[in-house]
């Protein structure tokens, strides 16, 4: 009987320290879901979906036509937000904090007026600071694929940008850049994509591991199978098993993706690109919850007389072409613009109206107010097919505000372990964190005539930074302290002369040197 009992309390313990571990996981994961909770868009347009059931507007600070992302802790409070700025004091991303003010260094940030340019994605094991991601899409000054540092626990807890605009590829990059919860449930993927030029028909992603030492050099993949172009878009299934793939040219293709290497495979071709005579031309796309339909949109062409549509593939067909579903249709001034996924497993679709007032319609003229810009189009249930879908045009009011074509480019937080995988599992050293070196980073704008320096683990708390010439003569020169492992400055280069220069970063304890070029 005493052995029956014992392997009774046994068993009884081993329950607990299941459900101990399961409750720590269903935490983890609330938490993360959390953090898309609060959406931050267009002009002043904001959506709280802290309460799925009743998701309410509110006004932000955003005013851009297009790229944003936000960030919501595990309470579901709002962290901080960024989006582009589209004509209003150039084309420059900022930074927002909880309080819809600007943060900390949150200016000057690389990021243009495009769609899908930003987003944030958490350091792993480090729930105060985040990488902001961004790229460089058409302006020649900044093309390239970039990352920013934010540290919530600086300035009282509204956080401050620490590290700006650290270079990580100097291409000339497509308008596609994601992030995908990497099979440990711990570390990321980031995929971005270069345009044309440099790269025509090679379709080549480059995908960036983030783990607690930091960012990896990529994954460098060329899947041979797609007209290239700037306009791109790459849009994770609920999972993330599958990718799927938009090119503005009518190019359409689902692949696998593994969370665990982080390789693309297995592509599914549903529409060929088209090099002229288009009739069709994919804006933005979204998965239902169940990832068995495709929700896309596409935009005029012949403008002004042609038409914006909403269409519905069924994914799970066996022609899925032959499934498109037209669910909802348009015509000038109107377009069809931003697809995304909720947190309440509704599809939202932004629209923009056309008002030919101002270059680009942007921005809206105070008085250009009406059904289309002061509401989203929801797909109620994005599961069900055709007519089911219960789409419901100009149905999600936003208090006032108004929308444009971008939706927050926010990915999948709530992503868990990929249970059952080789990567399951966390293994990697956080002790060789202590092994990195300090690295210094340049990066200089011709456009804007800033030069931003950043140094990564850097020791010392005073800093002197000085510019010299090749002749060296000393052009510039500010001390300053500093709050290691970071530090960051832009500096205004427009009164300095053409030519190259020597950087010198100096603290009681190490000496930083790097060169740029002004020209």
């Amino acid at each position: 009987m005493p052995g029956v009992i014992e392997c009774l309390l046994a068993i009884l313990f081993k329950m607990k320290n299941y459900l101990l571990i399961y409750l720590l996981f269903l935490s983890l994961f609330c938490r993360a879901q959390n953090q898309n909770s609060i959406w931050c868009f267009g002009d002043s347009s904001g959506i709280n979906f802290g309460i799925p059931t009743t998701p309410f507007p509110f006004i932000s600070s955003v005013n851009g036509r297009g790229s944003c992302t936000s960030i919501s802790n595990g309470a579901g409070v709002l962290a901080f937000y960024s989006n582009t700025r589209t004509g209003l004091s150039g084309n420059t991303a900022r930074v927002w904090d909880k309080n819809h003010q600007l943060m900390l260094n949150g200016d000057s940030i690389v990021g243009e007026s495009w769609y899908n340019e930003l987003t944030i994605v958490p350091f792993p094991e480090d729930s105060n600071k985040y990488y902001l991601f961004s790229i460089g899409i058409t302006g020649s000054s900044q093309y390239g694929f970039y990352y920013s540092v934010i540290d919530l626990q600086q300035n009282g807890g509204l956080g401050k940008v620490m590290q700006k605009n650290i270079l990580l590829l100097n291409d000339e990059m497509a308008d596609c850049l994601t992030a995908v919860k990497h099979g440990n449930g711990r570390d990321w993927w980031v995929i971005v994509k270069p345009g044309t030029p440099p790269v025509t028909f090679l379709n080549r992603f480059f995908i960036y591991l983030i783990t607690p030492l930091g960012i990896s050099s990529p994954i460098i993949q060329d899947l041979n199978n797609a007209v290239d172009g700037d306009f791109q878009r790459l849009t994770s299934s609920s999972d993330a098993s599958k990718l799927m793939q938009i090119i503005s040219v009518g190019f359409m293709c689902e692949y696998d993706f593994d969370r665990c290497t982080g390789l693309i495979s297995n592509p599914n071709v549903i529409f060929t690109g088209q090099t002229s005579n288009y009739t069709r031309i994919f804006w933005e796309g979204a998965y239902s919850p169940n990832d068995s339909l495709f929700y896309v949109t596409t935009t005029w062409y012949s403008f002004p007389n042609d038409t914006s549509r909403l269409l519905q593939y069924n994914l799970f067909a066996p022609d899925i072409p032959a499934s498109c579903d037209t669910l909802f249709s348009t015509e000038h001034p109107v377009q069809l613009e931003g697809v995304r996924l909720a947190p309440d497993s509704k599809v939202y679709v932004s629209s923009f109206y056309d008002c030919q007032c101002l270059p680009n319609s942007f921005p809206y003229p105070d008085s250009v107010r009406n059904i289309y810009n002061e509401n989203l189009s929801v797909i109620n249930n994005p599961n069900s097919d055709g007519i089911s879908c219960n789409f419901q045009p100009y149905s999600f009011y936003l208090g006032g505000k108004r929308t444009y074509f971008g939706l927050p480019n926010n990915p999948n937080y709530g992503l868990g372990p990929l249970v059952g995988s080789p990567c399951d599992t966390i293994t990697s050293n956080l002790n060789e964190q202590a092994l990195v070196p300090s690295n210094l980073y340049l990066y200089y704008n011709s456009q804007w005539e800033k030069l931003f320096v950043n140094a990564k683990n850097i020791r010392g708390y005073n800093c002197m930074l000085q510019i010299v010439d090749l002749s060296g003569k000393k052009v510039y020169s500010s001390a300053t302290k500093i709050q290691p492992p970071y530090f960051t400055q832009d500096i205004d280069l427009s009164t300095i002369s053409n030519g190259m220069y020597i950087i010198n970063l100096l603290t009681e304890k190490e000496r930083l040197t790097g060169k740029f070029v002004k020209e």
